[in-house]
């Protein structure tokens, strides 16, 4: 059996509202050299009901995934089952546009030092509404040193790449490193690129390539405070790992941005609260 070009895992857990239009997103793709493995986390809203209906596409496989662990177990778990030469994870929330396969993979297929390719994309609210257009890479295009990817997201203090729908990797490289890295829980992806781009090259696509959804649930006062104090931790692992290319300003000046960073998500919560429930 040839293994395809491509496998595209998506991690489910509670995502009855949203996990049609996920999946339908990525299996009406112009691009067909593709596997399609989905695992439920043990969901407790009918999101493996939804799923059941999909068993029979043979582009499709579905797999369960025991509660406990977090999203790094599922993470793992899904990718594990992944066969393609590259793969891109996308959560059950969100939407990949038309055409995002295809050029992404045709990157990578031209850029073999690339070890990952990024592009932007859109934020959307609960109903898949876009709230903001073309948002990440934050001025990276083109090829990119992966110390070079790496600086711009510490010194800037987020995560430049996107999330993982953003995001599509050489397979052998990210289980070269360990597969996604749980080390800091609200960063797995941003971490797992991270080492991931010790390894090689980024290659900074910049098309839209789909929507991230915000949802209530991704919302509290103590959770964005986590997710700087994640942050910084970050930027000090990174620091270590890497002392000849990112310096003590470096680490300085990302976390004085993750913190106003966690300023703005606070206002934009706030701002936009209606907007973040499904119903």
């Amino acid at each position: 059996m040839t293994r395809p070009k491509l496998s595209v895992v998506i991690p489910a857990y509670n995502n009855a509202e949203f996990i049609d239009a996920t999946v339908e997103s990525v299996l009406g793709q112009d691009f067909d050299d593709f596997e399609l493995i989905v695992a439920d986390h043990s969901s407790t809203d009918g999101t493996a009901e939804l799923l059941g209906k999909y068993a029979s596409d043979p582009r499709v496989t579905l797999h369960t995934t025991p509660a406990g662990g977090g999203a790094p177990r599922n993470w793992q778990r899904v990718t594990a089952e992944a066969t393609g030469e590259y793969i891109k994870l996308v959560c059950g929330d969100d939407l990949l546009y038309p055409g995002a396969l295809s050029t992404q993979v045709e990157a990578l297929d031209a850029h073999p030092s690339a070890v990952a390719v990024a592009s932007r994309r859109d934020i959307l609210d609960a109903r898949g509404t876009r709230m903001i257009a073309g948002r990440g890479l934050q001025g990276l295009s083109g090829l990119v040193p992966g110390a070079t990817a790496i600086r711009r997201t510490v010194r800037l203090g987020t995560n430049v790449f996107g999330e993982p729908m953003c995001v599509t990797l050489r397979r052998e490289t990210l289980e070269r490193v360990g597969g996604w890295d749980g080390r800091f829980p609200y960063l797995i992806d941003m971490a797992s690129y991270t080492k991931v781009l010790f390894h090689g090259d980024l290659y900074a696509l910049r098309d839209v390539v789909g929507g991230f959804r915000v949802s209530a649930g991704q919302w509290s006062v103590a959770l964005v405070a986590e997710q700087a104090r994640q942050a910084k931790a970050y930027h000090r692992w990174v620091a270590e790992q890497r002392p000849d290319d990112i310096g003590a300003a470096d680490v300085w000046q990302g976390d004085r941005r993750a913190e106003l960073t966690a300023i703005q998500r606070r206002l934009f919560y706030t701002v936009f609260r209606s907007r973040l429930n499904p119903r």
